[in-house]
């Protein structure tokens, strides 16, 4: 069979002897692919060579009633555990690599001999691991000897006695202060990585077949399942095995855990992408379970955002379990279980596994380690034991779960016990009066390539956040107009739905293989297809009067604001030819405005060539001064004459690295990349003017990257903008090289300011200690700065992660070359934007933060025949520290529900529409606020992130609008019931 993601069927005709009467008998498949077992249509075995899961149990002793003789299919993929790797598991797939099966058969099982077995394993495991200062190795050695020599493998009647021997080691109890393991089933698959999503629904079946099938033999077998989109998967593809799966959920062992979506990136989406991961995860365990998910679950992910203890706790999560710090490259975590503060305060209960996995085997080796390895076991004494195979799926085993009942409550071994997430972390809640907190970001010291590995999936993370923020923002203006236009939320749910799915934490990193690359470009061509459908929609019931055509009207632009403050931009609009025209205008908050004759800005843009070939660009804002290589050799304040470009430096630089790890290729740039920098200096074409001035001044360069790259990039100035634009073509052809662009500034400052979701975090710009140095490469969002009293410099991107400060460096990522698992990553056209922002003040006063979203959510412009119009703006606020930054429809708008907590009544057409606006503090202060509207606003009242009503959270209309009160980077969700 060869590779290429197919799977192949087997007709399986099997016949029982009936000599083999009251006797367990099964079905052996061994093959390197990947299996599943189908009987009477229906799944009923997973079988992974890899995951110890070779054979499916006809019977468990055969009965003359049972039928002797059937028909089974196997389903056979062309893929392992673990893809189908040439050579490596993270090389890219080998489309000649072929699968064999080695084995059919039907055996009969001897339990007797495989008890034994284990037995034994236990036994010596023990003698090997207690060490020899440890009476109970002894003890446990000589046991197994003894029942070597009692037993003798031709007769079965000496088993029993030599099982006597080990009950006798296995019987004898812990004391009370014995450490308790809690130990959980588990199944880690990701959603897609070495494997295309398509599979992944294969791997979800197989795995969570297998444990039905041992669930129903162990009825004390709990499993904590994670990711919301895979249970749907199950429930649309496999809908027999789903409500099997219902029925253990209700008895309380199959167990959702999460409330996401899929276990997404923890650094990379944004603060309303990271909301609609629980929102979409969090309703679909309510619609489909009755219950929501108390912990947050994800234990495999590249760093921990310090944003997320406020989002879980506004989506009624308080725990939260990983693992994947344990992986840090230099420094080692200093807990296991602790309580984790966000950067507003808020603080969840967090547990690591001590044995640092969360694919254990049941082994004595992984007790004794589990609590060898504990930070604080002197202040809890309990811990979790996730065990199952993982990553590629697979799961407990039977054999599995034989060890630890054997190790129920040994003396000499931790006390284990199969357990419950919730009984974990109760019991934790109980202990938790010693902990310690941590405050701040998990940053993970490893894997931080993954901020800017295969770049075209960043930018489509970002572009079709921007595009679904807008299409809710005006869709939810049209509804408030009245007229018949419907809110698109099913529309808008698949599409959401389409982004969280590509959030999963080896997609929007990039460590995923081409295939997967394939199908999340597409999900994104599909966002952005059918979001402008949308838009557009939205657009034309907002806006039908001044759309029409009337009688002595003028050819005007129609332009919006998505936003929630004022704009004054340069835009480009259409004219009645098709030409395009430059235009400044003025746009008010989250509304829109009719331009006509563009108003002349208080001091034009000029350019100019200087002798020596070098450019100068001046708005009366800022002042520039371009080298022929495009290097600012100068970035001036024009009214404070601040120079922002030390002397003899340039900025704008970019440089070259040599980027090869350690292993992990797409994951890994690791420290050493620094030493070997090389300054990008082969001109292809000088700096040349393209634009002389007045509403916007631009340049243009190439340069040659490596040995087959180019570069070319416009450098833009608008009128009155604050900000320098960098619009950038490559075309890239490099093998494991790193490609950055550098700002040395003229500011001293021993921290760094980085935007994070919903708020913004500091980082050192030394390497002082491990902790400092092992952040040489960290992630910001739309925005970074670096300011001492007074004045200070921001660069600003449109869809760029990676980012470094280093003494007076900023330092922009923009793209990779790693070769697995995916060989064509990031070879292929890029083009991207970055802005650098002098300012005097704080970056807060000098509206750093706005401009950034300004870059990235352009306004909207489109030509209409209309008279004049007044502009018009549907939302404000009062406070430059606070930011609107969604506003969409709620889930239900219907009052008798959002007072109640019902369902909405199925005749419920003349309800009042229900608006969820979401704000939060950005500043880092605490402050009021009012919001303001122009829409008939009957009722306000506080929510929380799953738009749940909050008790007493009434909120007064007044005539400034609703106040808001907001402590440093407060996240705050305001249910807004619109009058008719």
């Amino acid at each position: 069979l060869s590779s290429r993601w197919e799977t192949c069927w087997f007709k399986v005709e099997l016949s029982i002897p009936s000599a083999w009467a009251g006797r367990e008998v099964h079905f052996i498949w061994e093959s390197d692919g990947e299996g599943m077992v189908w009987r009477d249509a229906q799944p009923v075995q997973g079988l992974t060579k890899e995951g110890e899961k070779t054979s499916y149990i006809l019977t468990s002793s055969l009965k003359e009633t049972e039928p002797h003789s059937l028909t089974l299919y196997v389903e056979l993929a062309c893929n392992g555990l673990f893809g189908a790797g040439k050579g490596s598991m993270i090389a890219p797939p080998d489309p000649d690599r072929r699968f064999t099966l080695s084995k059919a058969e039907l055996v009969v099982f001897n339990r007797d001999v495989y008890e034994l077995l284990v037995d034994l394993e236990i036994l010596l495991d023990m003698a090997q691991l207690l060490g020899e200062e440890n009476q109970r190795s002894f003890q446990a050695l000589y046991a197994a000897n003894q029942m070597v020599n009692m037993c003798d493998v031709t007769d079965p009647s000496t088993f029993p006695a030599a099982r006597d021997l080990a009950a006798a080691i296995f019987s004898q109890r812990n004391g009370e202060s014995q450490h308790t393991i809690h130990a959980v089933g588990h199944c880690h698959i990701d959603s897609a990585w070495l494997w295309p999503y398509e599979e992944t629904i294969r791997k979800c079946a197989r795995s969570w077949v297998t444990v039905v099938r041992l669930m129903e033999c162990n009825p004390e077998l709990t499993f904590a399942c994670s990711q919301a989109q895979q249970f749907e998967w199950v429930r649309s593809w496999y809908p027999g095995l789903y409500t099997q799966i219902q029925d253990f959920v209700a008895k309380g062992q199959f167990i959702p855990v999460g409330g996401t979506w899929v276990e997404m990136d923890g650094n990379l989406p944004s603060g309303e992408s990271m909301v609609r991961q629980f929102l979409q995860g969090q309703r679909f365990f309510q619609e489909q379970f009755g219950k929501i998910c108390s912990e947050f679950w994800l234990p495999d992910t590249f760093g921990y955002s310090a944003q997320l203890p406020q989002l879980m706790r506004g989506c009624g999560i308080r725990r939260f379990l990983t693992q994947k710090l344990s992986w840090n490259l230099v420094n080692t975590f200093p807990h296991h279980t602790f309580f984790w503060e966000g950067i507003d305060g808020s603080r969840v209960l967090t547990h690591f596994p001590p044995g640092d996995s969360y694919g254990m085997q049941g082994r004595v080796e992984e007790m004794l380690k589990t609590v060898k390895n504990n930070k604080d076991k002197g202040r809890v004494n309990h811990s979790a034991l996730l065990f199952g195979f993982g990553d590629g799926g697979g799961g407990p085993t039977q054999k599995m779960l034989d060890r630890m009942k054997r190790m129920n409550d040994i003396d000499g071994l931790p006390r284990v016990q199969i357990s419950t997430p919730d009984q974990l972390f109760s019991v934790l809640e109980k202990e938790s009066s010693r902990l310690c907190t941590w405050v701040g970001e998990l940053f993970l010291e490893l894997h931080n390539g993954t901020y800017t590995t295969q770049a075209q999936i960043k930018k489509g993370n970002r572009e079709c956040e921007r595009i679904l923020h807008d299409v809710e923002v005006l869709s939810t203006l049209a509804v408030a107009q009245g007229g018949a236009f419907k809110y698109p939320a099913s529309q808008l749910q698949r599409l959401w739905r389409l982004l969280l799915l590509n959030q999963f934490h080896d997609v929007l990193p990039g460590s995923c293989i081409q295939l997967v690359v394939e199908d999340a470009l597409q999900y994104y061509a599909e966002i952005r297809r059918a979001g402008a459908q949308l838009q557009d929609e939205a657009v034309q019931s907002l806006c039908r009067e001044l759309l029409q055509p009337k009688a002595g009207s003028t050819e005007s632009t129609l332009v919006l604001n998505t936003l929630p403050w004022e704009r004054t931009e340069v835009i480009l609009r259409t004219g009645p030819a098709g030409t395009e025209t430059l235009a400044l205008v003025t746009v008010p908050s989250m509304g829109y405005a009719i331009v006509r004759e563009p108003y002349v800005p208080p001091q034009p843009v000029a350019v100019r060539k200087q002798e020596d070939g070098s450019i100068t660009m001046d708005n009366g804002v800022i002042a520039v001064c371009l080298d022929m290589m495009g290097r600012l050799t100068s970035l001036r304040l024009v009214g404070s004459k601040r120079e922002s470009v030390p002397d003899g430096c340039y900025a704008n630089q970019f440089a070259l690295f040599d980027d090869v790890p350690l292993y992990w290729d797409a994951w890994d740039v690791m420290d050493y990349h620094l030493e070997t920098r090389k300054p990008v200096t082969m001109l292809l074409k000088p700096l040349e003017i393209t634009l002389a001035g007045g509403l916007r001044g631009s340049t243009r360069f190439s340069l040659q990257i490596g040995k087959g790259s180019t570069l070319t990039q416009e450098i833009i100035l608008d009128a009155t903008c604050p900000y320098l634009r960098f619009l950038t073509q490559v075309e890239w052809k490099e093998a494991h090289k790193f490609l950055k662009v550098e700002f040395p500034v003229q500011v001293r400052s021993t921290n760094a300011t980085y935007e994070i979701q919903f708020g913004h975090l500091q980082r050192p710009t030394h390497w002082n200690t491990s902790w400092d140095w092992a952040r040489f490469e960290v992630w910001a969002h739309k925005w970074l700065d670096l300011s001492e009293h007074g004045f200070g410099v921001a660069l600003l991107n449109d869809c760029k992660y990676g980012a470094s400060a280093h003494g007076n460096v900023l330092s922009l990522s923009l793209l990779r070359a790693p070769k697995s698992p995916d060989a064509t990553a990031d070879i292929t056209h890029h083009q991207f934007t970055y802005a650098v922002m002098p300012h005097l003040g704080s970056f807060q006063d000098a509206s750093v933060i706005q401009c950034a979203y300004n870059l990235n959510f352009p306004l909207h412009a489109v030509p209409v025949s209309s008279a004049q119009c007044l502009a018009w703006s549907a939302f404000s606020v009062s406070s430059p520290a606070v930011v609107l930054e969604t506003v969409k429809q709620a889930r239900c708008a219907c009052l008798m529900c959002l007072n109640s907590h019902l369902r909405c009544p199925p005749k419920a057409e003349d309800r009042p529409e229900a608006v969820v606006v979401r704000l939060y503090e950005a500043h880092g202060s605490t402050v009021d606020a009012w919001l303001q509207t122009s829409l008939p606003i009957k009722e306000a009242m506080l929510c929380d992130l799953l738009e749940q009503p909050a008790a007493q959270g009434c909120l007064p209309l007044e005539q400034q609008g609703v106040r808001l009160s907001f402590t440093p980077f407060h996240l705050l969700s305001i249910l807004l019931v619109l009058g008719q």
